[in-house]
C-alpha cells in the first residue's frame, strides 16, 4: 500500500459495513480482509476482451479469513489511474465508453497482470489496496490500516511492483540520474507505506515495468540494506526474533514520503506493534499520538533519542526524519546501563523506577538520571539506557525546566555538565509550548545622549528600532559601549521563551586591560542568555504574575559598574497584541541609591496610546 490519496478518501457520517452477496457482515467475521478471486477476475477480462455476455451477478470480490486464506498481495506505488473499489464491482453495468476508459488505465493493468502472474504461481486470491478497500467507508478504512501489517505478513507472496526500473536487473546501484528525485533509487524505496511491505512478508518477490521477474527479497537482502538502511537480518528474517528498539525502527522511515501526513504515523503502526484510529485531518498530531501509544506499551527509553533541532519543545519527535541518526542505535540492558553509571546510582530498587513511564495529564512521569550544565539553573543533560553503537556510552539529551516540568532542548554546543548526576522523578512534557512571533520597538536614544553607542547585535536582526523574533529566531543581544572609556561595556538580550518575552542585562564589563573584540564579546554574551533564557523569562513572568488591566509596565534599574550611572529600561506589553514597547535611558546617580536589579510590573489602562508604546512608558516613567 503505496499512499492512500487524499482524492481517494471519502468518509461517510453513518460506518458502512461491508456486505458479502448484499448480506452485512456480522462481529464474527467483520476483521477479514476483501479479496479478488483471480480465476473469476481473469474470466471476466476475457469476455469483456472478447465482446461475450458477462454475467453480472458474479463477483470478484469475496471476504476471507487472511489466517485460513492462501492468497499474493501487491506493493506498489500509486499512479493517477488507480482503480477503486466501486469502479470494480460496477466495471461490468457501466457503459462501454466508461469501462474502456478504465480497463487501459495502467493502474487496471497492474491489477490484470498481477492477477495473471498469481494463476501463474498457483495462487487463487489476490489483495490489492487500491480496489479491495471501500475507502467511502471510514470504518473499513481504519480497519484495514490497523490490519495492514499482518495482511501482508500472512501473505504467501508479495508482489512489488517497480513501475520505474525499465532493466531486467534489480537496481543495485545509486543512480541519481535516472531517480533524482528519490535519492538515486526507484520510487517504491521512497514511500512510507512499502516499508513495512518490504518487512512483514516472508516472500517479497521484485518485478520491473514489464512485469519480468527481478530478484527476491532474501537473495537482495545485501542490496536491499544498502538501500533502506534496514540490517539485512530484520530483511531476511523479520520482527518475529530479535526486535530493534524504536528509535531504530523510526531511522527507516526518516527519508520516506507519503501523500497524507498523517500516514507518515499510520503506516508505522504494524512495524511498532500498535494500533490506534485513523483521524485524517490531524496533521502531524497524528505521530505524537503514535509515539504515546508506544509509550503505553513498551518503556523502551530510545523513543526519546532522536535529535533535536528545535530550541525548546515537547519531549516528542515532531516527524520519523527526526531519527534520521538512528540506524544502529540499540538498548542497553538495566546491568549495563547501572554499571556505566555506578558512581551516581542511589541506594534502592533502581530496575522498577527505569521500567516504566506512565502518561498522565502533566506530562510522561519518568526517573532520569540529571546532570546540570554549567552557569544555567534551567539546562540538563539526561542519559538514557540506549546508545548509538555497541560499546558506546548511553545517549544523552538535553532538557529545558520550566515551571516545575521540563521539555526537550537542543544541546548547548559549548557547555559539557558538570557535577554529579542526580536520580530524579520528573514530568516531560509532550505538548509543545507555547511559541509567537513578537515585535520589540526599541528607544535607546537617551544611551547615545550620554555617551554611550551600540557597536554590534547578534544576530543582525534590527529593522531601525524594531525587532522581529519568532520561535526559531528567539533571541537578540545588543551591545552598547561608554565613548569615554571604551572597556567598558553591558549587553541588553531581548528574547522570547515559553511565549514569553524577556529582557536581560547582561554582566557589564568594566576596566578589563585587554578587553577582547567586539564580535567575541557579543558571541558570548548571546550564548550566555541563549542558555539562560527560562530563567530571564521567568524572572520577568513572576514580576507580571496577577496582571488585570489592559497592559502593563515592567521597569529595572541596575548600577553601571565604576561609574555613579544607572541604567533603567522600562518595558510595556498589551495583553492584546505581540508588540513590546521597550527604552532604555542612563542617568547620574552621585548617592548611589540601592537598586534591586529586578524587575517591578504595575498595570496600566490607558487604551489610547495602543499604537504608541514608547509614549507611554514616556508618560508613566
Amino acid at each position: 500500500m503505496s499512499d492512500l490519496g487524499p482524492s481517494l478518501i471519502q468518509f461517510e457520517e453513518v460506518w458502512t459495513l461491508p456486505k458479502v452477496n448484499g448480506h452485512i457482515k456480522t462481529d464474527v467475521d467483520f476483521f477479514s480482509m476483501r479479496l479478488i478471486k483471480v480465476e473469476a477476475f481473469l474470466e471476466r477480462e476475457y469476455l469483456i476482451k472478447e465482446g461475450k455476455s458477462v454475467d453480472r451477478r458474479k463477483n470478484v470480490l469475496e471476504f476471507g479469513d487472511d489466517e485460513v486464506k492462501e492468497y499474493v498481495i501487491l506493493s506498489h506505488r500509486w499512479v493517477e489511474q488507480e482503480v477503486d473499489y466501486r469502479e470494480m464491482v460496477k466495471l461490468v453495468k457501466m457503459a462501454v465508453e466508461e469501462r474502456d476508459e478504465i480497463r487501459h488505465r495502467d493502474g487496471y493493468q497492474k491489477i490484470l497482470q498481477s492477477c495473471e502472474q498469481a494463476q501463474k504461481d498457483g495462487y487463487k486470491w489476490l489483495w490489492v489496496d487500491t480496489c479491495c478497500i471501500n475507502k467511502g467507508s471510514s470504518a473499513e478504512l481504519s480497519e484495514a490500516i490497523n490490519s495492514m501489517y499482518r495482511w501482508y505478513e500472512n501473505a504467501q507472496v508479495c508482489y512489488a511492483y517497480l513501475h520505474d526500473v525499465p532493466d531486467p536487473q534489480f537496481p543495485t546501484a545509486n543512480d541519481k540520474e535516472r531517480y533524482p528525485d528519490f535519492r538515486g533509487w526507484p520510487e517504491w524505496f521512497s514511500r512510507g507505506w512499502t516499508l513495512q511491505e518490504l518487512i512483514a512478508p516472508c516472500n517479497v518477490q521484485f518485478f520491473n515495468k514489464d512485469w519480468q521477474s527481478i530478484g527476491d527479497k532474501r537473495t537482495l537482502a545485501p542490496s536491499l540494506r544498502k538501500i533502506t538502511g534496514i540490517p539485512q537480518h530484520i530483511l531476511t528474517d523479520g520482527l518475529r526474533g530479535d526486535r530493534p528498539c524504536v528509535a531504530q525502527i523510526m531511522s527507516w522511515a526518516a527519508h520516506r514520503k507519503t501523500t497524507r501526513v498523517e500516514d507518515r504515523a499510520y503506516s508505522l503502526m504494524g512495524l511498532l506493534d500498535v494500533n490506534m484510529p485513523m483521524l485524517y485531518g490531524e496533521g502531524k498530531k497524528a505521530f505524537r499520538r503514535l509515539q504515546l501509544e508506544i509509550i503505553r506499551a513498551s518503556n523502551d527509553q530510545s523513543i526519546f533519542a532522536w535529535g533535536c533541532n528545535k530550541r525548546t519543545g515537547s519531549v516528542l519527535a515532531d516527524d520519523p526524519s527526526d531519527f534520521w541518526n538512528c540506524g544502529e542505535m540499540e538498548l542497553m540492558g538495566h546491568n549495563e546501563f547501572i554499571e556505566f553509571l555506578k558512581d551516581d546510582i542511589p541506594e534502592g530498587d533502581i530496575e522498577d523506577r527505569l521500567g516504566s513511564f506512565p502518561i498522565t495529564n502533566r506530562g510522561i512521569q519518568i526517573w532520569l538520571f540529571l546532570c546540570p550544565f554549567p552557569r544555567t539553573r534551567t539546562l540538563f543533560e539526561a542519559r538514557l539506557p540506549c546508545r548509538f553503537l555497541p560499546g558506546d556510552p548511553p545517549v544523552t539529551i538535553s532538557l529545558a525546566l520550566w515551571e516545575s516540568n521540563y521539555y526537550r532542548c537542543s544541546t548547548p554546543f559549548r557547555l559539557l555538565p558538570t557535577g554529579e548526576s542526580q536520580f530524579r522523578q520528573v514530568y516531560l512534557r509532550y505538548q509543545n509550548p507555547l511559541h509567537r512571533n513578537l515585535t520589540f520597538e526599541v528607544d535607546d536614544s537617551t544611551l547615545t545622549e550620554n555617551g554611550f553607542t551600540c557597536c554590534n547585535t547578534c544576530p543582525k536582526k534590527f529593522t531601525g528600532n524594531t525587532l522581529m523574533l519568532t520561535s526559531t529566531d528567539p533571541l537578540c543581544v545588543k551591545v552598547y559601549f561608554d565613548s569615554q572609556a571604551v572597556h567598558r561595556r553591558f549587553s541588553v538580550g531581548f528574547g522570547q521563551c515559553f511565549g514569553k518575552d524577556w529582557i536581560h542585562v547582561g554582566s557589564v564589563g568594566s576596566n578589563i586591560i585587554h578587553p577582547p573584540p567586539w564580535e567575541d564579546y557579543t558571541s558570548d554574551k548571546y550564548f550566555e542568555m541563549l542558555v539562560n533564557m527560562p530563567e530571564h523569562a521567568q524572572a520577568m513572568s513572576k514580576a507580571r504574575s496577577g496582571s488585570e488591566g489592559y497592559g502593563q509596565i515592567c521597569v529595572m534599574q541596575t548600577h553601571l559598574p565604576r561609574t555613579t550611572k544607572i541604567l533603567q529600561i522600562s518595558s510595556v506589553m498589551w495583553n492584546s497584541s505581540r508588540m513590546c514597547g521597550v527604552k532604555l535611558r542612563v542617568f547620574d546617580d552621585p548617592d548611589f541609591g540601592d537598586v534591586s536589579g529586578e524587575w517591578t510590573a504595575f498595570d496600566v489602562d490607558v487604551g489610547g496610546f495602543l499604537h504608541d508604546s514608547l509614549a507611554l512608558i514616556s508618560l508613566f516613567i
